[in-house]
Formats: structure tokens, sequence, C-alpha cells
């Protein structure tokens, strides 16, 4: 049997994931560049808790640690800096040990980084459960025990169980390490893809550092965000409304004077 069922989930799994990290969890969660009623919110953060499973990640610690890494880009306070800790496992630890806290209440967090993100708290217990990583890894795994025809269709399930976190090491670590620059930043962002089908514009770190608020984070005429076509047809059917105001260019903010790209009481 071909392994078409294998590389069709693989593809499927990785490419919805990685479109409602950026579009809910990173441009929504994050950085509000555009709005939505409360029922398509919880619409869409159903739909990145599906997408995500065993991996999924609590928008509202998303969010803090996001807007973190704007304020403290490649300093010591930054949660993730290829450049502070060269070493991508202990960059990720590193990560993981402030999401933790920011779970458990344990970080401090100041409060410019706080508000305006969304939060379901039954689904964010149940998300973050062992019960809920276990049913998906178990799902994942029966797939490949039924479909897959050669060991090394295996090699792919572990991805499948962490790919929220396997997005977030390519995009924080290639993207402050490798690729060129459109701007002069005050860190080391890049854009590692001209046009980004692995993580769905993702890796234009640079654009994105230098227009935080901007909904399409391509700039160039020859530089391609994938999510931006999904984001512009949400808006003109009436499911999302950009903040017109951040259309442009010209409404970047000072992120040394607001980090979060965001007023939370707006």
């Amino acid at each position: 049997m071909p392994p078409w069922p294998i590389l069709a989930l693989f593809v499927a799994h990785w490419a919805s994931s990685v479109f409602f990290q950026t579009f809910f969890l990173h441009r929504f969660g994050a950085h509000r560049m555009f709005d939505m009623s409360k029922g398509w919110e919880r619409f869409f953060y159903l739909c990145t808790y599906v997408t995500q499973g065993s991996s999924f990640l609590n928008p509202r610690a998303y969010a803090i640690l996001h807007r973190m890494h704007h304020a403290y880009s490649d300093t010591e306070k930054d949660p993730h800096s290829p450049v502070m800790i060269p070493n991508l496992i202990k960059m990720m630890n590193h990560t993981r040990d402030h999401y933790r806290g920011l779970l458990t209440g344990r970080r401090e967090v100041e409060k410019r980084f706080l508000g305006g993100y969304p939060e379901w708290p039954a689904l964010d217990r149940f998300g973050q459960s062992w019960t809920s990583s276990l049913l998906w890894g178990a799902l994942y795994a029966v797939f490949y025990l039924h479909f897959a025809t050669a060991w090394w269709h295996f090699l792919l399930l572990p991805v499948h169980w962490f790919m929220g976190p396997v997005h977030g090491a390519i995009v924080n670590w290639f993207g402050h390490w490798s690729g060129y620059r459109n701007f002069e930043t005050k860190d080391d962002s890049r854009n590692t893809l001209p046009f980004d089908f692995l993580t769905f514009g993702e890796l234009f770190q640079n654009n994105h550092h230098t227009y935080g608020s901007r909904p399409n984070f391509a700039v160039r005429a020859w530089e391609f965000d994938p999510a931006w076509p999904a984001i512009w047809l949400l808006d003109k059917v009436g499911i999302i409304a950009l903040r017109d105001r951040r259309l442009d260019k010209s409404s970047a903010v000072d992120e040394a004077e607001s980090p979060a790209l965001l007023d939370p009481a707006e």
C-alpha cells in the first residue's frame, strides 16, 4: 500500500496546526490584529485545540510569552532567543519553563502584558490535561498502526505528538538565526523564507518585528505570506473585522512603549 494516508495526515495536521497557531494564537490572541464575535472566537478556539491536539498551547500563556518576546527580543529576558541561548534544546527548555510558569501562575507577569487574549477556562483545563494529551497521542498512533507500511513512517509520529513545540522551535530558532533582513532592528530577527510555506508566514520575523501590528507579514513584492489571503477572505465575508488603522506600515507602534502592540483596554 502506498504511504499516501500517512503523508496526507501529516501534511493536513502540519498545515492546520500551524495555520491556527498563526491566525488565532498569534495574530488574534497576542496582537489583536482583527476582531471577531464571541461565537466565532469559540469556534476558532476549538479549531486550535483540535488541530494542535496533544500539544495544545494555552492562548493566554502563548500571548503573554509572545509579548515578552517582542519587548525583550534577543536579550536576557527573551523567553526564546537563539542569540542568548545558542543551543536549540536548551532554548526550547527555557521556553517550556517560562510557559509552564505562566500556566501555573508561578511566574510573575508585568501588567502591560496582560489582557486582550481569548480565554475558555473549561477547554484550557482539559486541553492541558494528561487525559487530553494521551487521547490525541493514541489516536495518532492508532492511525499509523493501521496505515503505516514502512518503519520510517513511524519517525513522523513524534512530530504529531509535539506539533506545537516543533513549530515554535522552527520559528523561534531560524527566525532569529538564519535568513535575510529587510529592516534594521534592535534584535537579530530575520526572514528565513521569501515564500514561507512551512509556517504560514511566521518565518517573516524581521518584517513582523518591524511592523508588529501588520496582519500581512510579507512586505516586499516578492514575499508571500500564505496565511494572509485566508485572513483577507475572512474579513471580506464578515467573520472577522480587520483593524483598518493597522493595515499600513505606518501603523506600527514603538515596541519600547507598547511591547504587546496592543492596548488591552481596546
